[in-house]
């Protein structure tokens, strides 16, 4: 029965030690993951991807191109764009009669 507690012990000190080394590769996993470069390098990567990739849907696709440009064009200058509409056009009539000839006929005004 003495042997016994010792191949426990044994038995435990390795499994201790079997899960400290999992236990440290999993960091250095992780620490190599996040390493502020190779992050960088795939943000890098991934935007020049989507920007290679939109320029050949623009390029296969010009019209929707010119269309989405246009709407947007539209958007920004909406506002003056609106006030040009609005705006009232300036009253050019006859210039208003001298206060004295309303109301009198042009046979009367000879």
């Amino acid at each position: 029965m003495s042997d016994e507690p010792v191949r426990h012990l044994a038995d435990a000190e390795a499994q201790a030690a079997a899960a400290r080394e999992r236990l440290s590769n999993t960091v250095g996993q992780l620490q190599a993951r996040l390493d502020p470069k190779l992050l960088a390098r795939e943000a890098k990567e991934a935007g020049l991807q989507a920007v290679h990739t939109g320029v050949d849907n623009a390029r296969r696709n010009p019209g929707v191109v010119a269309g989405a440009t246009g709407l947007l064009g539209l958007f920004l200058i909406r506002k003056p764009l609106c006030r040009m509409i609005r705006r009232r056009p300036k009253n050019n009539d006859i210039p208003a009669k001298h206060p004295a000839l309303r109301g009198r006929s042009a046979a009367e005004k000879e």
